[in-house]
């Protein structure tokens, strides 16, 4: 099976996890792949990530968080910017996720980011997902 769009394996596969409740969920790596987790760490939507290196391409293990109530911290990740119809905006055209409480995933020249880092460092580029 030939896979056309990684991010949205990435996403479906911890968005399937989150639903089945899981303590974690394990996807192939790539350094788009990490750079994307890495920002989902940091934000606060993940407990930890660990990459696993192998012969092949990788492994990462996500370690998924819940609140107290046991309901997934993450509500909702969606694709924007699709092999079949990319979406770039410049940094005056990025605009907070659910006023500021969710997040835009940006690829740009120096690097993937937030919305929030790329309108600071006055950087556009590719709208990749987002998370809230």
């Amino acid at each position: 099976m030939t896979m056309t769009d990684p991010i949205a394996d990435l996403l479906t596969r911890v968005r399937n996890a989150l639903t089945a409740r899981h303590d974690r969920v394990e996807i192939p790596a790539s350094r788009l792949k990490v750079a994307i987790v890495r920002i989902l760490k940091d934000e606060g939507f993940i407990k930890n990530f660990k990459v696993s290196r192998d012969n092949k391409q990788g492994q990462i293990r996500i370690f998924l968080k819940y609140s107290d109530r046991n309901s997934p911290v993450i509500n909702g990740l969606q694709r924007v910017s699709k092999p079949g119809r990319r979406v770039y905006q410049k940094a005056s055209e990025l605009k907070p996720v659910l006023s500021g409480l969710g997040v835009l995933v940006v690829s740009t020249s120096r690097g993937v980011m937030t919305d929030k880092e790329a309108r600071r460092n006055n950087l556009g580029g590719e709208c990749l997902c987002q998370i809230w």
